[in-house]
């Protein structure tokens, strides 16, 4: 069973925001595949799907993002999950322009709250993450209001593509393919 977990913080205000790309992740594959998303006691949303033949758990983690890493830890204690074959977590990217994908087996934080909790929660940074490209901070923009706000018109366009590509990604990841989904989506953006 897979855990695919898209990172964001719950609430209206977050809606569409940078910080929010895995949850806008998990609610296009909600949207696809007509899943039901129920409250758990993880602090999280949950719900059940197959991606690429594969039994998955989509989370949503209910806990904020620096507190990410109780949500994730609870559902794969659940499901007796082990975060190397089972966890895939999705994620902004500051560093990486947007609606670029970088895909991993397994790494740092890389300066991402989110991802720090999960690592520190889970004990170990053997998992596959999926990091989403959001664009660099502007020079004299605080990260904080870069983070939670919303992108211009075009870098949504980049971003509403590259969640596509990431859920063509996951069909790859869950069937064994990690190497080839990081050839082929490991890539610059087009221009």
């Amino acid at each position: 069973m897979f855990i695919i977990t898209g990172l964001g913080n719950p609430g209206l205000k977050y809606n569409r925001t940078r910080h929010n790309v895995g949850f806008d992740v998990i609610d296009l594959l909600v949207a696809q595949q007509n899943v039901t998303m129920k409250d758990n006691r993880a602090k999280g949303l949950v719900g059940k799907c197959t991606i690429g033949g594969a039994k998955a758990v989509l989370l949503k983690p209910m806990t904020y993002m620096n507190a990410s890493g109780s949500a994730v830890r609870a559902v794969v204690d659940f499901y007796k999950a082990d975060p190397a074959s089972d966890l895939i977590v999705i994620s902004d990217d500051v560093s990486l322009p947007a609606g670029m994908l970088r895909i991993r087996k397994k790494g740092s934080a890389g300066g991402h709250n989110g991802l720090k909790d999960i690592i520190a929660k889970c004990g170990t940074e053997e998992f596959t993450r999926i990091r989403i490209g959001v664009g660099e901070k502007p020079e004299n923009k605080d990260m904080v209001k870069h983070v939670l706000g919303k992108p211009n018109r075009w870098d949504r366009k980049r971003l509403e593509g590259a969640y596509e590509k990431v859920i063509d990604a996951l069909n790859l990841i869950v069937a064994g393919e990690i190497d080839k989904a990081m050839n082929l989506y490991n890539t610059k953006i087009e221009k």
